[in-house]
């Protein structure tokens, strides 16, 4: 199965909160920090909500 690799490469400070607690969803705390998802539509769409602030590779 593909999986995501999601690195954030912005910062959340100044944002709303409900973009706030998407990044905390993904596991992602302080720029820089990378975690691998499995790619499923409820993932999809927390990258698509903060996808100004992330950047999103397929891996195997």
């Amino acid at each position: 199965m593909t999986r995501l690799k999601v690195t954030q490469i912005r910062s959340k400070i100044g944002s709303k909160p409900e973009i706030r607690h998407t990044l905390r969803s993904l596991g992602l705390k302080r720029i820089n920090d990378v975690v691998v998802k499995e790619d499923r539509p409820e993932i999809r769409g927390m990258v698509h909500a903060v996808r100004h602030l992330i950047q999103v590779e397929e891996v195997e």
